[in-house]
């Protein structure tokens, strides 16, 4: 009988469940958009009720759609998006609303840290620089803002974890996840003087017991394997954050490689042997002991798309029918001009930059002549070069053998060949479905018994993957159109401190 494995990938906005099969065919997904709400001014949050209801929802409904026979899934991995934090009772029950990763309540006491030097003694100690989602932020703020709350809590989980626990009673989290604000980056495993640093001593008993990400956490309860229609006893994987599990989808799981993802996030990362500590950067614990992933990271990726087909394309009488795919309508536009010159560029920072100032969206260089086309491809191109940004960075310590891209701008073969020109490397698309929730999958087959290692898992089941080649003409245009960019975003920062000062 064919071994199956099932991955359950929560996102920001979209929680799935996934089944693959030993192999790694893609047999079945079923999605729900799980809400998320702002009570207020820089609070973005969640009901962990209403997560843990999509998830059951999902993955009933993708058992019965694919008509497996619960009892073939050999295991199960979890996968969710870092940062943020997740406070749960003792029996991972809700004491607050889940709060994301796109959450910045926290950000005047990382402007405070920035000023006192506890930034720099955060980078020096745990390889990255505290930012208003991450988990030392969020629990600093819940200990000066909401004492009572952080009482009541057990533990602070990330979001996968949270999860993980709900389907088998253990509270465990793993490498990658427990490296969100509190370990040593040179030991890889939790420092007590990093909370003390924080001013937090008192959250680390809220801190979860770390298990390998290829190590069995825990089994499918009865009154889990109820709610989902599994099989009590199934075991589920520790698993990892999903970015880590996306590099992995990609193909990307060794030193020298680096993994992309264009999504919500500009997610940039390369995978190293060694350590390399820098303030653009956060290094942090990859899922096999002994390995970093270096993430370069902003919140200004393929979203920008989403939000201009959604407001600007669609409030402007086109017609795009909501089950169609945009990048139909997006590469019929851009095809319409493109062989016009334009000097249009647009800055994708709706969500947030990779700037300490507080920079804004905007496009530039617009003419009378410009049509809808021009602005839909400026808005790639900025997408493009805010990844750039980072990548460049990277390239100023890393050397990658490979370049691997997921995430939502994989869906145009446009926007996949920008990627190659502009960054002047060859880059690597899984072409099957869903990278992360696949990665999760190999993690849990190595937990299951299914895969004998890492390199096993992607060598059976790590899927096809086709290559982009740069042209040398048009990465030489895309490199000055780059310049162009990075000069303009350089000149606005003085402007952006003005206007928000205001």
């Amino acid at each position: 009988m064919v071994r199956l494995l099932l991955g359950i990938d929560a996102g920001l906005t979209v929680t799935k469940s996934v089944i693959f099969d030993e192999h790694g065919r893609h047999l079945g997904t079923s999605s729900r958009r799980v809400q998320s709400a702002s009570p207020a001014p820089y609070h973005v949050e969640r009901d962990q009720d209403e997560l843990w209801r999509a998830v059951t929802e999902t993955v009933r409904e993708v058992v019965a759609s694919t008509g497996i026979d619960p009892g073939a899934i050999a295991s199960i991995g979890v996968t969710a998006h870092g940062d943020g934090i997740y406070l749960v009772d003792q029996n991972a029950l809700p004491v607050a609303p889940g709060v994301l990763s796109l959450d910045t309540r926290a950000r005047a006491i990382v402007d405070r840290w920035e000023r006192d030097g506890t930034s720099d003694a955060a980078l020096a100690l745990s390889g990255q620089r505290p930012f208003a989602s991450a988990p030392a932020a969020l629990l600093a703020w819940f200990a000066d803002q909401e004492p009572q709350t952080l009482a009541a809590a057990s533990f602070a989980l990330p979001c996968k974890d949270m999860i993980k626990a709900r389907l088998t009673g253990i509270i465990a989290t793993d490498r990658t996840e427990a490296s969100l604000s509190f370990v040593d980056y040179r030991t890889q495993e939790y420092d007590r003087g990093l909370l003390d640093l924080y001013g937090i001593p008192e959250a680390w008993r809220l801190l979860a017991p770390v298990v390998d990400s290829t190590r069995i956490a825990g089994r499918i309860t009865e009154q889990a394997a109820a709610a989902l229609g599994l099989v009590a006893g199934t075991p589920v994987a520790a698993g990892a954050h999903d970015v880590d599990c996306s590099a992995i989808g990609s193909g990307a799981v060794a030193p020298d490689q680096f993994a992309l993802i264009a999504g919500t996030y500009s997610i940039n990362q390369a995978i190293a042997s060694a350590p390399v500590v820098d303030g653009r950067w956060c290094a942090r614990n990859f899922v096999i002991p002994g390995l970093w992933m270096h993430q370069a990271v902003s919140p200004s990726s393929a979203t920008n798309m989403e939000w201009f087909v959604r407001e600007i394309c669609r409030t402007t009488g086109l017609e795009i029918p909501p089950s169609a795919d945009p990048f139909e309508f997006v590469e019929r536009e851009i095809a319409a001009i493109q062989d016009d010159s334009s000097d249009v560029i647009y800055l994708p920072f709706l969500y947030g930059s990779p700037l300490p100032a507080d920079a804004s969206g905007a496009f530039l260089g617009l003419r009378g002549w410009h049509q809808r086309g021009h602005l839909l491809r400026a808005v790639m191109e900025g997408v493009v070069y805010n990844h750039v940004w980072h990548v460049d960075d990277l390239l100023s310590s890393f050397t990658p053998t490979s370049i691997h891209l997921t995430g939502g701008a994989t869906n145009s073969s446009r926007w996949c060949q920008m990627f190659a020109d502009a960054i002047g490397r060859d880059v690597r698309v899984a072409l099957a479905p869903e990278a992360g929730a696949l990665g999760v999958c190999l993690l849990a087959g190595i937990a299951g018994g299914v895969f004998s290692d890492l390199e096993d898992a992607v060598r059976r089941a790590g899927g096809i993957q086709t290559v982009f080649r740069p042209d040398p003409a048009t990465s030489a245009k895309h490199r000055r159109a780059f310049e162009r960019y990075r000069a303009v975003v350089t000149k606005m920062g003085p402007v952006w401190e003005t206007a928000h000062a205001v």
